[in-house]
């Protein structure tokens, strides 16, 4: 246990700086990294809150894109739920009317963050293997990454299905575990900006990231229990 271990060098006066060295040397060897991607690879605000404001419309319920951000994550089941109730027929004709603008355009109504592609890249060349693992369904996910030239650097890309099963955080994670032939465990880091990202992590006993320029907060992340905070994505590379 590595606060076990500083408590017994602080009690034989070593030096700070010494203490210091020995907590990066202990730094864990991370062999997969999973990623989000809504949030955590792109700025997909734009495309997901056009595409939810048509739906409701369709429903007679007008929002303004800032207060649909906060779905960004969640399954669309869970989001429209919230606005429809719990009539399974009202519940997909929303995914329906969702999917119609995301598909015309929508999906690609986003940005790249900065530094994505850099650490992505230094990632693989430091013989990591990548995987993503996101909520959204994976026929999107992969025409994404593929309209943005990311593809090349993932094992396996992850997501739900267009039914909306396999939409669970933890679930996706597993699936796309199981396609690299590998299982949860502490060698793999999971990195996204929500509480869903951290808690499928946590549920499945991985270490997590927390980025701060998604669609979470802080203190999401903090309290759900992010192993890492980061601001930027090429501070990844300090951690794997």
């Amino acid at each position: 246990n590595k606060n076990y271990l500083l408590i017994i060098l602080n009690n034989i006066k070593l030096p700070l700086g010494k203490i210091k060295n020995w907590e990066i040397d202990m730094k864990k060897n991370y062999d997969i990294i999973a990623f989000d991607l809504d949030g955590t690879i792109t700025a997909s605000d734009r495309g997901i809150t056009n595409s939810m404001k048509t739906a409701l419309r369709h429903f007679g319920i007008e929002k303004d894109a800032e207060s649909l951000k906060r779905h960004i994550g969640p399954s669309l089941t869970e989001t429209f739920r919230e606005y429809v109730g719990d009539d399974e027929e009202q519940i997909q004709l929303a995914i329906k009317k969702y999917r119609e603008y995301y598909v015309a355009g929508g999906m690609l109504e986003n940005e790249v963050y900065e530094g994505v592609e850099e650490t992505l890249q230094e990632i693989r060349n430091r013989g990591k293997k990548i995987v993503l693992a996101s909520s959204k369904p994976m026929v999107y996910c992969e025409q994404i990454l593929k309209h943005y030239g990311l593809d090349k650097y993932f094992d396996f890309i992850g997501g739900s299905n267009l039914d909306e099963t396999r939409c669970k955080k933890v679930e996706v994670i597993s699936f796309s575990l199981e396609n690299i032939g590998e299982n949860p465990g502490a060698n793999v880091l999971m990195v996204g900006d929500r509480e869903y990202d951290i808690l499928g992590a946590k549920q499945l006993e991985m270490d997590s990231v927390g980025v701060l320029f998604g669609y979470g907060n802080k203190d999401e992340l903090q309290e759900a229990g992010a192993t890492y905070i980061i601001d930027k994505m090429t501070d990844l590379l300090e951690i794997v």
